[in-house]
């Protein structure tokens, strides 16, 4: 099976990319979408300009696609369609891999594309429960920070600190059940970004500082990033280092 995988540059496209080699798959591509405008129906936007670092994190870089589409409703589906049968025809794919949980929108779209290019939707998270799916994240070594919040409930300094521990993801699970949104963040809540997991052969650090958009809307400015040993974020000036470095 040779697959073409969507990254976002967030947790669950990671892990599905992941889980699809886990099962004998091969990269054919790696693909970053962009949408043009950040409210897009189907596409994560915050830092997907960093999709690139983890591909060649992973060693793939050589297999990276960016597509551009307009973001807009439904238009934007079928810019992609146009732009992944190009990409099959020249390099060839047979497995399109996604990172869904529970949103149907965008499962119905995707599993549309796949029927369209004649391929295998990939999805192994689709359905799972989102409790113990984060806590799957963590035991997988699956370590990514927040980028952008907009609910309550969720602390603004959660922004950019590492997730490496099930004890963050607890906090974070309480904390959706008191006020009621998606623990996995499938309804927006949340975006997330990898810096370090199973396939990386190197790590992502990052600096930048949180802005305050509204009282519950919250997102990371990211002023540089790179490649290196141990993931490590300084945000607001304050320095958090995971204690996991590469050998």
């Amino acid at each position: 099976m040779s697959a073409c995988s969507l990254l976002s540059g967030g947790k669950d496209s990671i892990y599905a990319l992941h889980r699809a080699l886990q099962e004998g798959a091969e990269v054919a591509c790696v693909v970053s979408i962009r949408p043009a405008r950040r409210d897009s129906w189907m596409f994560h936007r915050p830092l997907v300009e960093l999709v690139r670092l983890q591909a060649e994190a992973m060693g793939l870089a050589d297999r990276f696609y960016e597509i551009e589409v307009s973001g807009v409703k439904e238009r934007e589906v079928e810019e992609l369609v146009q732009a992944l049968r190009a990409v099959k025809s020249s390099i060839g794919f047979d497995m399109l891999t996604i990172g869904g949980i529970a949103s149907r929108y965008q499962y119905e779209r995707f599993s549309a594309i796949a029927r369209e290019l004649g391929i295998r939707l990939y999805d192994p998270q689709w359905g799972a429960d989102p409790e113990d799916y984060m806590r799957e994240l963590v035991r997988y070594g699956i370590v990514y920070i927040i980028t952008q919040i907009t609910t309550q409930g969720l602390d603004p300094k959660l922004i950019g600190v590492p997730i490496t521990e099930l004890g963050q993801v607890e906090a974070i699970v309480r904390a959706a059940r008191r006020y009621g949104f998606h623990p996995a963040f499938e309804g927006g809540e949340a975006e997330t970004f990898v810096l370090r997991a199973p396939l990386f052969r190197r790590s992502i650090c990052l600096e930048g500082h949180r802005v305050k958009v509204m009282e519950f809307d919250w997102f990371l400015e990211v002023s540089s990033a790179s490649l290196c040993d141990r993931p490590t974020t300084i945000i607001d000036g304050v320095r958090y280092a995971t204690g996991l470095a590469h050998a």
